[in-house]
């Protein structure tokens, strides 16, 4: 997975694949997803991102299986 940031234009990118996107749906005026050849999610696109997070930090946590609840 990468996550990119375009400053110049306040746009986070996530990409989960690197298969092509061959239809995009939007969301709402602000949120794009990219789905593959057999529906799967490619990317998520999210512009004027920096309304909605702080961009300038990015905190990654993986949780273990065994500490999930259900």
């Amino acid at each position: 997975m990468r996550i990119k940031f375009f400053e110049d234009t306040d746009t986070a990118l996530l990409e989960f694949s690197s298969q092509p996107p061959v239809e995009t749906q939007e969301v709402n005026e602000n949120v794009y997803i990219d789905l593959d050849e057999k529906g799967r999610v490619v990317s998520i696109t999210i512009e004027h991102v920096g309304q909605l997070a702080n961009m300038q930090e990015l905190i990654y946590q993986r949780i273990p299986e065994n500490l999930v609840t259900a």
